[in-house]
């Protein structure tokens, strides 16, 4: 039986939250945009190698935000650095042991393990389905995560089943089906010119495995869902200011023998000191994890490019132009972006109104394409039923997450 725990309590968390929410919505149009550009129109077609580069670039945010502080804020890099490793110890150290000074390293490496695990497993699942099946599919079945995150929800924190919720995420659910297969039906009227022109150039998706690359997606976005969830009951601070789910935490289940965390001090003495800084700045900690998932993607992930190149899968090769270099580090910039606020929002607003907040990509991209794509003619009153029936359905949590519910 899974533990059970009040169901949390969140709120909008502020104009920080809200404009970092805005900010990541928009970067996903960007790097959605970029990624199309510098495939169709610029012809790098490298979709694990893009992969590879843009959750590596996860490892500058931390950095990044680091250095913004200390020029904005009062703070010393000094003082920053040991607050994270604080706030990283007293949030994975043990009630039973919460006096002690010890950095738990064996729980930390354990904690960004399966953090880097449950961010890129979905990701390459869904790289593979995309060859399998038809696209339309794969963004239906992906876009489910949402509901499977409000179900994890409800299983692994013992929460009640709360019908406004549950109506709110499927019509989620239903309106991203209806803007993907509605807008597809549009393509399907479209001249036969085109549609030859799309097969060339994408020749994998043609091949006859679509319940295989099916599956492959809806396991992608179980665990997907399930990453979201688990990351919001163990990962994410219980005392940030942002956040009021303290209940909601669980540590990280303790190994069986506990000499992986004994004996390790890591700046022990500063632990301790005066200056710690608490509450973290906002966005600090998230920022931190999303960083050091970066690190491990870059120095395990470079592993498949090599052998995919060598089995003919995906031939490596570099961009021949500096125009396709400055769009993927556009690519990987909106993607750092995009990722690094999921992962603050997931602390702040929790996994259902995030998941079913993120739909919104779907509505802001069907747009972006309609205007400056020249996709007019995906336009059908299904994709514009399916648009709005996401923002209802978001504008339905935001409401019951500002009252408090």
């Amino acid at each position: 039986m899974p533990a059970r725990h009040p169901p949390p309590l969140v709120r909008l968390g502020g104009t920080p939250a809200v404009g970092l929410f805005i900010l990541t919505l928009l970067a996903f149009v960007a790097e959605t945009q970029l990624s199309q550009y510098v495939q169709a129109d610029l012809g790098f077609r490298q979709p694990f190698l893009i992969f590879y580069i843009v959750h590596s670039s996860f490892s500058v945010l931390f950095p990044l935000h680091l250095l913004y502080l200390c020029v904005v804020s009062k703070y010393s890099l000094n003082e920053l650095w040991i607050s994270v490793l604080d706030a990283a110890r007293r949030h994975l150290t043990p009630k039973s042991a919460s006096a002690t000074t010890i950095f738990p390293t064996g729980r930390f490496y354990r904690l960004l393990a399966y953090l880097t695990t449950g961010l890129t497993l979905p990701g390459l699942l869904w790289f593979i389905a995309v060859t399998l099946a038809p696209v339309t599919d794969v963004t239906a079945l992906w876009n489910t995560n949402a509901f499977f995150a409000y179900v994890f929800t409800v299983l692994l924190t013992g929460g009640k089943w709360d019908s406004r919720r549950l109506i709110a995420v499927l019509i989620a659910t239903a309106g991203v089906l209806a803007v993907v297969y509605g807008s597809s039906t549009a393509d399907g009227a479209a001249s036969d010119a085109s549609n030859d022109s799309l097969v060339a150039a994408e020749p994998r998706r043609a091949r006859a495995a679509p319940l295989v690359g099916d599956l492959l997606t809806l396991a992608a976005s179980i665990i997907y869902a399930a990453y979201q969830v688990l990351y919001k009951i163990h990962a994410a601070l219980p005392d940030d200011p942002e956040v009021q789910s303290d209940a909601l935490y669980s540590p990280i289940p303790e190994a069986e023998t506990p000499v992986e965390d004994a004996g390790e001090h890591v700046e022990g003495s500063l632990l301790i000191a005066d200056d710690i800084i608490h509450p973290l700045p906002f966005g600090l900690y998230p920022n931190f994890l999303t960083s050091a998932i970066g690190i491990c993607t870059m120095l395990v992930l470079w592993i498949p490019v090599p052998i995919l190149d060598v089995l003919d899968i995906e031939p490596f090769e570099l961009p021949k132009t500096g125009i396709t270099y400055g769009v993927i580090a556009g690519i990987a910039l909106t993607g750092a972006v995009f990722n690094a606020g999921i992962m603050v929002l997931l602390g702040a607003w929790g996994p259902i109104v995030t998941s079913v907040g993120s739909l919104l990509t779907i509505v802001l991209v069907f747009l972006s394409d309609a205007i400056f794509g020249g996709a007019v003619e995906a336009v059908t009153i299904w994709s514009v039923l399916g648009c709005g029936s996401i923002v209802a359905a978001f504008a339905i949590l935001a409401y019951d997450l500002a009252q408090g519910r």
